[in-house]
């Protein structure tokens, strides 16, 4: 079996993850979760959830400069990933200059948004760009304009289609006029694309993706049946040695990250965040706090029986180096070290514990037992228990310790099991 995975399954999984669009992709939208996780901690200031702090703040008048800085980082988030997307698709296609392809690429992107806003019926505010689709709403165009520009300028610099000044011309003034032929080509289509669904579809372009592509991509993975399939094709692919994080996050986060967009869009209303009223489950923090809690597989329950109660050396010692990282969600030394990796007695564990927390959680969720997540956000790296109750208050915070209390029981048999065959080959050495 270890054989058969090695030699077909795991070399088709590598040469995906490393085709230009899945590396653009996975590296393309790291640009976006400083902004994403900075301005949705300033809409936690600006909103905590202590009535006589929170009023305090605003009438202090700090709440609205708060809300100016979640405004200009959270809802900028569609921008960042058009720039940072078409960036890392021209740098790893070894290009100079990648920064002149990324403005490209935004100007292509803020080309094919629509032109005016339209706040009543027949009321018409012309050349504003509305932060509705600057924001989740135009995360799936950004992908498709930061894909195309970056492929377009791509090409036009291999094919030397640019102008070459002499030598002793300053370099800024190379590289501009150099990017002068690659960015045309790329307005010019963005151009096209405008003009064909202004003349015909009568619509924007930035409109249709989203009507015909987002919102039926957020109500699929936005359902049980999404949480279970991506949860275990994550573990799996963990399991086989390759980083599941980063292959299903190049695919989900996009739409993960417009779903939690559109549950701060329905608080910003006055609403409350409820499904009835078009909340989302499967959110960014759904997947990093409950799902891939202390990393993939939720292996803390793993790492308490190795630092506390293995009898095995090898064990043991592991679990005293992993401890400290684990509950900081980095658990590659687990996975790497036991290792998890090809290990047929963890394989169950691994692959079904997190498949039952994402099951059991949207329950919970879809009941209203669990809070949904709006739009605040914490670092990957923020302790389990800390992260719940900074995201969704105390609730999420319990969850988040019966979690870790199942993970233990969950894994204790299995992970026994293998520290008794460690044991076992320890002592015959000896």
């Amino acid at each position: 079996m270890s054989n058969y995975i090695n030699q077909k399954i795991v070399p088709s999984v590598i040469k995906f993850s490393n085709t230009k669009i899945i590396k653009a992709l996975k590296d393309g939208m790291m640009f976006v979760l400083p902004f994403l996780i900075v301005g949705s901690l300033f809409m936690l200031l600006a909103n905590i959830p202590i009535p006589a702090v929170a009023n305090a703040i605003t009438a202090s008048g700090w709440a609205a400069i708060f809300n100016q800085i979640y405004q200009s980082s959270f809802s900028l988030m569609a921008i960042f990933a058009t720039v940072g997307i078409a960036y890392t698709y021209i740098k790893n296609e070894q290009i100079d200059s990648p920064f002149s392809g990324s403005l490209a690429a935004l100007s292509a992107f803020i080309m094919v948004l629509p032109p005016d806003i339209k706040p009543k019926a027949g009321q018409i505010i012309p050349n504003v760009i509305s932060k509705t689709w600057t924001a989740g709403q135009g995360m799936i165009c950004a992908i498709i304009i930061g894909l195309l520009a970056g492929y377009i300028y791509s090409f036009c610099i291999k094919k030397n289609w640019r102008i070459k000044l002499p030598a002793g011309v300053p370099p800024a003034v190379a590289s501009s006029f150099m990017a002068l032929i690659p960015t045309g080509a790329v307005l010019i289509v963005a151009g096209a694309i405008c003009a064909c669904f202004s003349f015909l579809a009568k619509t924007s372009f930035a409109e249709l993706i989203y009507s015909a592509i987002q919102v039926p991509l957020q109500g699929v993975t936005d359902s049980l049946g999404g949480v279970v399939i991506m949860t275990i094709v994550m573990s799996l692919l963990w399991w086989c040695g390759v980083h599941g994080g980063a292959i299903c996050g190049a695919i989900l986060t996009p739409i993960l990250q417009s779903n939690m967009s559109a549950n701060q869009a329905i608080l910003a209303t006055g609403k409350k965040l409820t499904i009835a009223n078009g909340g989302h489950i499967f959110t960014q923090q759904f997947w990093d706090n409950y799902l891939c809690m202390t990393g993939a597989g939720i292996v803390m329950g793993l790492v308490i029986y190795m630092t506390f109660f293995a009898k095995s050396s090898t064990l043991k010692e592991l679990g005293k180096l992993s401890l400290f990282p684990n509950i900081f969600n980095i658990n590659e030394p687990v996975i790497f070290g036991v290792p998890i990796v090809m290990n047929l007695y963890l394989l169950v564990p691994f692959v079904l514990f997190p498949t039952l927390v994402g099951i059991f959680s949207y329950w919970l969720m879809a009941i209203g037992v669990l809070p949904l997540f709006s739009g605040v956000m914490v670092p990957w790296t923020t302790p389990p228990i800390i992260s719940g109750f900074l995201i969704g208050g105390w609730r999420t915070a319990l969850w988040q310790f019966v979690i870790i209390a199942l993970s233990a029981i969950v894994y204790w048999p299995f992970i026994k099991k293998y520290d008794q065959v460690l044991l076992q080959q320890q002592q015959s050495k000896e």
